[in-house]
């Protein structure tokens, strides 16, 4: 299915050194598309879509479509370049790089945790995302306001990527102000989950707790119910 790539995308990948991306660009270039599966298997990147998203990061339009494994036969994505018209403008050069005093920084604000699951973690293991995603604003924040930024343990940012991903305004809309009201933005105050009418919070049992997270399990299970169910009807039973 390899076909002419437009001259405005092909500019756009000359551009790109970066070595996650430039595999990305080669491959689509010289085979016309790139699966999950090779993306992983081939080339060894575990999340396949952060890789796809950095070609993104660079303006460069791609598009998700689905084939068949050649290894499993189950569907499985695949990308293409897209249509010039999708470039997206004031994304050469890609995300710009943060330095260590600006993490050091984020870190102390922060306390050292993750800001969706609030765990304290070593900053090792903490990973800084613009709170509104890079493709929808670009680097139009300001590196200097660290209130535009968040830290994220590995997890959550594959949590975070996939939930926006697969939202109408990252995929359509493309409204800054539609994120700023998001939970993946703003786990501190939004008024939805990418867009459904959702309510979220993450709660973590260390060291003591786990004894006592062990309890609620085991009730749970008694019931018949998810631990995620049981203490919600905890909840409900406490506010009558």
């Amino acid at each position: 299915m390899k076909t002419q790539v437009p001259k405005e995308v092909l500019e756009l990948c000359k551009s790109v050194t970066a070595k996650r991306p430039r595999t990305v660009i080669d491959h689509i270039l010289k085979h016309g598309y790139i699966t999950t599966e090779e993306l992983k298997n081939t080339y060894g990147y575990d999340h396949p879509p952060r890789a796809v998203r950095d070609v993104r990061d660079h303006g460069i339009p791609i598009d998700t479509f689905y084939v068949n494994s050649s290894t499993t036969g189950r569907r499985i994505a695949a990308y293409k370049f897209g249509d010039p018209k999708d470039i997206r403008k004031g994304r050469i050069g890609g995300r710009k790089i943060f330095s260590k005093a600006f993490k050091d920084d984020l870190v102390k604000a922060h306390d050292s945790r993750s800001t969706l699951t609030r765990e304290k973690l070593d900053p090792r293991y903490l990973q800084i995302d613009h709170r509104i995603p890079y493709e929808i604003a670009g680097n139009e924040s300001d590196l200097t306001d660290l209130s535009q930024f968040m830290l994220l343990d590995s997890s959550s940012q594959r949590a975070k990527s996939w939930s926006c991903e697969n939202c109408d305004n990252f995929k359509e809309i493309r409204d800054p102000s539609i994120c700023a009201k998001c939970f993946w933005a703003y786990p501190e105050s939004y008024t939805h989950v990418a867009m459904e009418p959702q309510r979220r919070i993450y709660l973590v049992w260390q060291g003591d707790e786990v004894e006592a997270y062990d309890e609620i399990e085991k009730d749970a299970s008694k019931q018949g119910k998810s631990i995620q169910d049981y203490i919600k009807q905890i909840i409900e039973k406490s506010k009558r």
